[in-house]
């Protein structure tokens, strides 16, 4: 029997769906993470946006499409925000939530709705093998911060963190057969605060680890001189630092519920490229939120045009039911569609910018298809057949709108 894992969500879903993968091939099942022909399909769903949303439910259809008699089973943040959106679909039999999802490869031929409350302890349940160039270590689960955009601690739960010695062990085994570890979580800040560590004791305790780590999203808070000394312990960190923002403007970032000002934010990146000069900075940015004004907007394209990032992930505000912000209403679609191609300039100016001080210096690159990415993210094209997931040296020359080429 042939079962494809499909995953739609974050680094923390694709962590999960690896999981279920290795789970599924223990369990003798022949597994594949492409959307291709199979006898089941378990979708692991994304509820972000509402565009994550709707390509979830969408993702049934094209299961179907592919074999008109294949079991659905769903599970992730969208079926926890509601099961019935799925449940009710022909072809789907299984629905669950957040929760279990290290159960679900047993529960192939069972069928309903097995959405539950989420726990207040971290699930160690997964152990993921090993299916694509660079792994991924989920450390801890939920969030505590409700900012008023979004949905997601009302999905995951409160944040809870992985056992460090669960942590470690996972690294040490990983490490034997990847050149990379991706450090994730919901909201990995916050790693600790409920078992008594923190992200920086985490690295302290995996400086031994012999490969390179990256890790995931960070907020601003976790930026602090005792942190970045914990990056340097380790003996391959990549210094890629995707550190929140949502705003440029210290209005919206109250109304957001974002507990930090653009002049604290600047005063983080100013401390990471004193440890790390050519760091790279990357970030996510709202455009269009409620409150955001004209005047509100432009100090959000003075901002980031001041930082200079490497890149920018820049979206639409998704208003989500549950969440204070839906009571605001949205912005014109076509305010906000301006407003993104603004900013979609000066991301792209920056981006290019920030690649050309690699012109002409010898680069690290982990090799991946016909390109690969620097320890700094940044992605290389590369001319020669080099070997898969081996790491090597090269000297770019140009930059284009894939990234760099040698």
């Amino acid at each position: 029997m042939k079962v494809v894992v499909y995953n739609l969500g974050c680094k923390v879903n694709q962590y999960e769906s690896d999981g279920m993968i290795h789970a599924l091939y223990e369990l003798g099942y022949e597994v594949s993470a492409d959307l291709e022909y199979a006898d089941a399909f378990v979708l692991n769903t994304c509820a972000v946006t509402n565009e994550a949303e709707k390509k979830s439910r969408q993702a049934v259809a094209r299961c179907l499409k592919l074999n008109p008699n294949a079991k659905v089973l769903v599970c992730g943040c969208a079926s926890q925000n509601d099961s019935n959106q799925f449940y009710k679909k022909d072809g789907v039999s299984y629905v669950s939530g957040i929760a279990g999802k290290g159960k679900l490869p047993q529960m192939l031929q069972e069928e309903g709705i097995f959405v539950t409350e989420i726990a207040r302890d971290y699930e160690d349940d997964l152990t993921p093998s090993v299916v694509r160039t660079r792994s991924y270590i989920k450390i801890q689960d939920g969030c505590d911060n409700f900012c008023s955009y979004c949905i997601i601690p009302y999905l995951r739960g409160r944040s809870r963190s992985r056992s460090m010695a669960s942590v470690v062990a996972e690294f040490e085994s990983l490490s034997a057969v990847s050149k990379e570890i991706v450090v994730t979580g919901i909201d990995m800040s916050s790693y600790g605060k409920d078992i008594g560590e923190s992200l920086g004791s985490m690295l302290n305790a995996i400086s031994h680890v012999d490969c390179r780590v990256r890790l995931g999203s960070l907020e601003v808070r976790i930026i602090t001189k005792e942190f970045l000394e914990s990056t340097k312990l380790l003996k391959a960190f990549c210094p890629h630092f995707h550190l929140s923002l949502q705003s440029g403007c210290d209005k919206t970032l109250c109304d957001m519920n974002r507990h930090y000002t653009t002049a604290e934010y600047a005063e983080k990146v100013k401390l990471i490229r004193e440890y790390y000069p050519n760091a790279n900075i990357t970030t996510d940015v709202i455009v269009g939120y409620p409150t955001e004004s004209e005047t509100d907007f432009a100090n959000t394209l003075d901002f980031v045009s001041t930082i200079g990032f490497g890149d920018v992930h820049a979206f639409a505000y998704s208003s989500r039911n549950g969440t204070k912000a839906e009571k605001l209403g949205t912005l014109d679609k076509s305010v906000v569609h301006v407003r993104l191609a603004k900013l979609s300039k000066i991301i792209d100016a920056s981006k290019v910018n920030y690649e050309s001080k690699f012109i002409g210096e010898c680069v690290e690159v982990l090799v991946e298809n016909t390109g690969g990415y620097t320890r700094e993210y940044v992605r290389v094209e590369l001319k020669s057949n080099d070997e898969q997931n081996s790491i090597v040296s090269r000297v770019p020359i140009s930059v284009n709108r894939k990234g760099l080429s040698v």
